[in-house]
């Protein structure tokens, strides 16, 4: 059986504390107490009992504590004992006064969540977050100090961006996996070219994997990777391209600029060209040359090892 609440709900400055003091108005618990809809809740909370049988725990009990558990994180017991010790807790979960003892055993918390459903914590929730927004946007309006937050960027001609460590090998890697899962795409029901992926791989790994690698070697796995991305481009060339996806096409324009600023630097023996592409997710990124100003710049050994 459910009896629903004294019309006379006790206020937070009826609340007596045999210890004395007054309560404070501004307590988060007490201005939660006020915005939660106690009401829309009980005739929800009360379709759960039938009219005969032993008084049930209020819905502001019952929904106040799981408030109060959701929020913490706390256990069952935990959350019991939070409650006698605090009486603004005490105040949000509708006792009358402050008291010493266990208002309910710690094991009905167990009922509680069946007798709540997701629904009604959500409905309090979003009274909460509502009135939480509506301060905000309150405070943001009276324009007072510590009302912006973040950082402020003011040359927007350099910005900071989060990309992977960008290498040659890599990059040419990278787009050769994305012309061979294109390859699989094009050539969907047909007997698919030989793209030598395997082996591909392995060569890849064979020279990203080793930690001293010498020019000879990076030249020699540059060389083979640029032999597998021109191939795989050949074979998309003699194909329509219906079945690839916008983001794919777009992709596969990338690779081919990419390919043609490595085959330029490879054959020039160079380490910088013009709108260097250094990721095919972010290709309109451009790096700059970072340090403190009249610092030496680097030197092409220098150049050579952040290329491997």
């Amino acid at each position: 059986m459910y009896r629903k609440k004294n019309p006379e709900e006790i206020e937070f400055k009826d609340f007596y504390q045999p210890f004395g003091g007054k309560m404070n108005a501004d307590n988060r618990w007490i201005r939660m107490a006020g915005i939660v809809p106690w009401d829309v809740l009980e005739e929800k909370y009360a379709r759960h009992f039938k009219a005969l049988g032993r008084s049930a725990k209020k819905v502001r009990i019952a929904i106040g504590a799981l408030l109060i558990q959701q929020r913490f994180g706390f256990t069952d017991e935990e959350t019991v004992e939070q409650i006698i010790e605090n009486p603004y807790l005490q105040y949000f979960i509708g006792l009358p006064e402050y008291q010493g003892k266990k208002p309910f055993d710690s094991s009905m918390m167990v009922y509680f969540r069946k007798r709540v459903t997701p629904e009604m914590l959500e409905e309090a929730n979003r009274a909460l977050a509502a009135e939480k927004a509506r301060e905000k946007d309150k405070d943001d309006g009276d324009g007072g100090a510590g009302s912006n937050s973040g950082k402020l960027i003011v040359d927007a001609t350099c910005v900071p961006s989060d990309i992977k460590y960008p290498t040659d090998l890599n990059l040419l890697a990278e787009a050769r996996e994305k012309l061979e899962g294109m390859i699989d795409v094009v050539y969907e029901g047909e007997r698919k070219p030989r793209t030598y992926r395997w082996n591909a791989r392995r060569d890849y790994l064979r020279a990203a994997k080793n930690r001293r690698l010498s020019l000879k070697m990076l030249k020699k796995a540059l060389r083979k990777q640029l032999s597998y991305v021109k191939r795989d481009m050949n074979y998309l060339g003699d194909k329509e391209l219906d079945r690839l996806s916008d983001k794919e096409r777009k992709d596969l324009e990338t690779i081919k600029k990419l390919y043609g600023q490595q085959k330029e630097m490879f054959d020039n023996g160079t380490h910088s060209v013009s709108n260097r592409i250094v990721s095919l997710s972010q290709p309109y990124i451009r790096p700059i040359v970072r340090g403190k100003a009249g610092a030496e710049r680097p030197t092409e050994e220098n150049v050579r090892q952040w290329d491997a």
